[in-house]
């Protein structure tokens, strides 16, 4: 059953038609993914489907009872005129909860001072098995978990909502709407202010979703894990396709192929008949059959042009009534100038004509690092393990922002100087460097200006370039100052482009650029003829291209060898190695206290006693390490198979084992040193 219809939704602001001809719908359990080019009105499409906006035309049918939660791009008005902490904001919304809470203390004070009776007995069962089915007992869990995963530690749990930046108002909200659990969860771009180990727990969360989903973002690897459709959004309406993002593709080029060929086959098929007309209709013997072929090949050209080649399946009487074709009185001129000037298939979008092609090959040996510190004088931001990059790999910068991943690369280029160590270049190396903020770009030139200023272009070869980067017409005339962060970095990537290089340096190369233009990249960057080390958020271009990871962590750059695939299962295992570790200090240091067998002033039957207890705790210590055993497996088998709902899951699992753990080991080593 659907929880959500679209019918013919279409919005305009004023002359402007920003989409129209939507048509699609939500199931109670669907999740999709909404994506199309930059200003196409995703986000319209969104405020509509929260009730925030109306459409223009269309109608909108959401479920009666149907509780809506919206999560904006930014989310600055939030919490306006509320002073108090993010965690006393997520407790109200359990209000209700807590009210039974408090109830149910009341009454258990009733019953403590003497008050039996049935009538009171019987409304704590009922109001206690109402807290219990709503979760009562475990709400607290519930918001540290929620804030935890999304980057608020223990002190900035407690910060005031009126002191809180954009960013975290946004994650705030986020944690509030997963709490509330509305039927529909409408999130635009919700992974904007999160870091990676924050979008991988918002991943694991939205997998296992109790309810229907639809997410706009520009984060590749996070729609392949959360969606189970995708909507493709343009300015005449959505074509939906099912299973994740890299399904989507696939189909995608699957349905841009077919069109093609039925619009080629359609084409020949109409200037077929139209070369048989032109033979025959002069003739008296074929005269009658070429006139009827005229006819209705002019009926077939009107209703393609009015309504797709699609329309062909429909038959004359019925096209005519719902689109109002007549019968044109075309001469043979008309019909084949008709059929030439059909409209190809417009369904795929404006491209980048992307190409990066190294001038010349270099040595085998691209780079290498012996010892290395970077950072500036005074600052050390971090060592790395020594490096060695050959030629065609790709090595992947990763780790959170402010680590030093960018200086890095300006070490690479010579303009700071290692704190300690080498960098050494290959032979024949010509570097190429994308700067993250676009700072190489002169802010005063124009477009045209600044391509010129690298090139010997003439001014009408120049313009041409770049129209292959969508700048066309004046856009070639705006001051870079005034360009947005995507024409930017599509104006950095024409000017990189030129330069031949054979080793580039990208710092996070997809910030800005719609998911078109994104893939654009890509493509061109699996063909590149060179080697690559870029910086990128971007998991989708990590896991398609790198051949190393380059992780900078607690001031360490570590090498992981391998696809981001491999990575994420050497983490993985590190980190179950780490807590095993942690767990051996512990359970060594507590068995090293001596367990004295006898204390003067206790009685035989106290020591038997008190043995019995411990031998009973030592049992359920053995039972709760098993079952870390048992989520260790679970976590490994979960990390090969990259089920983040499994992963957290059992990662929830293992940490309320650990605690537990600590809780009967505190309890093992008073009764040792009592005993």
């Amino acid at each position: 059953m659907a929880l959500v219809s679209l019918s013919n939704i279409g919005q305009s602001f004023g002359a402007f038609d920003v989409f129209g001809g939507i048509t699609a719908s939500i199931p109670n359990d669907g999740r999709v993914g909404l994506v199309g080019p930059n200003g196409i009105g995703k986000t319209t499409l969104l405020l509509i489907l929260a009730g925030e906006a109306s459409p223009t035309t269309g109608t909108l049918h959401i479920a009666k009872g149907t509780r809506v939660g919206y999560l904006p791009q930014e989310a600055m008005q939030a919490f306006i005129g509320r002073s108090h902490t993010v965690y006393a904001e997520m407790l109200t919304v359990f209000a209700e909860l807590r009210h039974d809470e408090k109830k149910l203390r009341e009454l258990e004070a009733r019953m403590a001072a003497g008050d039996h009776s049935a009538e009171l007995l019987d409304q704590y069962a009922s109001l206690q098995h109402r807290f219990e089915a709503a979760g009562g007992y475990d709400y607290p869990l519930r918001i540290r978990q929620v804030l935890t995963g999304l980057g608020f530690d223990e002190e900035s749990q407690q910060l005031s909502l009126d002191v809180l930046s954009g960013g975290q108002k946004t994650r705030a909200l986020l944690g509030r709407l997963l709490l509330e659990k509305p039927d529909l969860l409408i999130l635009d771009e919700p992974s904007n202010h999160l870091d990676i180990a924050a979008v991988e727990w918002l991943e694991g969360a939205l997998k296992t979703w109790d309810g229907a989903i639809i997410v706009v973002s520009h984060d590749r690897y996070f729609l392949d894990k959360v969606v189970n459709n995708i909507w493709e959004m343009s300015r005449s309406g959505v074509e939906t396709y099912r299973g994740t993002y890299s399904h989507y593709v696939t189909q995608r080029e699957e349905r841009w192929s077919l069109r093609q060929k039925q619009y080629d086959d359609m084409q020949a098929t109409f200037l077929k008949e139209l070369d048989f007309i032109k033979r025959n209709i002069a003739r008296d013997s074929t005269k009658d059959m070429a006139v009827g072929k005229l006819k209705r090949l002019i009926r077939q050209v009107k209703m393609v042009q009015i309504a797709g080649p699609d329309s062909l399946q429909m038959d004359w009487a019925k096209a005519s009534a719902q689109w109002g074709i007549s019968k044109a009185k075309w001469e043979v001129p008309d019909v084949e100038q008709a059929i030439k000037a059909l409209p190809r298939p417009t369904n795929r979008p404006p491209q980048l004509n992307l190409n990066l092609h190294a001038g010349h090959r270099s040595g085998n040996i691209v780079m290498r690092t012996t010892d290395l510190e970077i950072g500036y004088p005074g600052v050390s931001l971090f060592r790395a393990d020594d490096i060695e990059l050959h030629r065609l790999e790709v090595a992947a910068l990763i780790g959170p922002n402010g680590t030093g991943k960018s200086t890095f690369l300006k070490t690479i280029l010579k303009r700071i100087d290692p704190l300690a160590g080498v960098i050494t270049l290959g032979a024949s190396l010509k570097v190429g460097y994308f700067a993250q903020a676009h700072d190489e770009l002169n802010r005063d030139n124009t477009v045209l200006d600044e391509l010129l200023s690298h090139s010997n272009m003439f001014v009408g070869e120049a313009r041409n370039y770049l129209g292959r980067y969508l700048f066309r017409g004046d856009d070639v005339y705006k001051p870079i100052s005034l360009l947005s962060g995507g024409e930017r970095g599509r104006l950095a990537l024409a000017i990189l482009a030129l330069s031949d290089a054979n080793f580039l340096l990208l710092d996070e190369p997809t910030n800005h650029l719609d998911i078109p233009a994104q893939e654009i990249l890509q493509e061109v960057l699996e063909q590149f003829n060179g080697t690559i080390l870029m910086v990128s958020h971007d998991r989708y271009l990590v896991a398609h291209l790198a051949t190393q990871i380059w992780e900078l962590r607690d001031d360490q750059l570590r090498v992981y060898y391998g696809d981001y695939e491999a990575y994420l299962t050497a983490r993985m295992q590190e980190r179950e190695a780490d807590r095993a570790e942690r767990e051996a200090e512990k359970l060594a240091a507590n068995g090293s206290q001596p367990i004295e067998p006898e204390r003067k002033g206790l009685s035989k039957n106290e020591m038997r006693r008190r043995r019995r207890a411990l031998d009973l705790v030592e049992g359920q210590i053995e039972a709760v390490e098993e079952e870390m055993m048992r989520c260790t497996d679970e976590l490994q088998a979960a990390s090969e198979a990259q089920d983040f709902g499994r992963i957290q899951a059992a990662s929830d699992a293992y940490e309320t084992a650990q605690r537990e753990l600590e809780e009967l080991l505190a309890e093992w080593e008073k009764l040792a040193v009592e005993g």
